[in-house]
């Protein structure tokens, strides 16, 4: 590997719904992936991932995660980064130093608000990157399944 090489992960592939467990949604590879049904309505992990982005990402990387002056567009950042390395991003912080344009995406890994929701967090990114969901908040969602409510107290409510 010669200086200045960037090692890249795999990219996220293509975001269709193959698999849906408890009412999340998988790709082909695995990873967490939105769903819209024909009427418009989305996943609940899709809604709840608007939600948390508007509550704790929009701030830096602009409303609908089109970016802003002081932090790139997620919808378009992850189109290039997988699940793998949109997790580690959010957990462990990122440091960019190109042509004078210093950035810090700061660690994420003590905020609650972000990690016991970094999946729904990605989904509705990836939805965002696709235009699969629009700008603003989407009208119809599906109801919020027993399982997600299960684990929303269980990550709350740990130490």
């Amino acid at each position: 590997m010669g200086f200045g090489t960037t090692v890249r992960a795999e990219p996220p592939g293509d975001p269709t719904a193959v698999k849906e467990v408890d009412g999340k949604w998988f790709d082909a590879k695995g990873d967490p992936t939105y769903k819209v049904q024909a009427d418009g309505a989305v996943d609940w992990y899709t809604f709840s991932g608007y939600r948390r982005y508007h509550a704790e990402c929009h701030v830096c990387h602009g409303p609908n995660a089109e970016g802003s002056t002081y932090a790139p567009a997620l919808k378009n950042s992850v189109k290039n980064f997988n699940y793998a390395e949109f997790y580690g991003i959010v957990v462990g912080g990122r440091e960019n130093k190109v042509a004078g344009n210093d950035s810090v995406m700061p660690a994420f890994s003590d905020n609650k608000n972000a990690m016991c929701y970094i999946d729904d967090l990605y989904i509705y990114l990836r939805a965002r990157s696709t235009e699969a969901v629009g700008r603003g908040r989407p009208e119809k969602k599906a109801e919020k399944p027993a399982a997600f409510a299960e684990a929303e107290t269980k990550c709350m409510s740990a130490k």
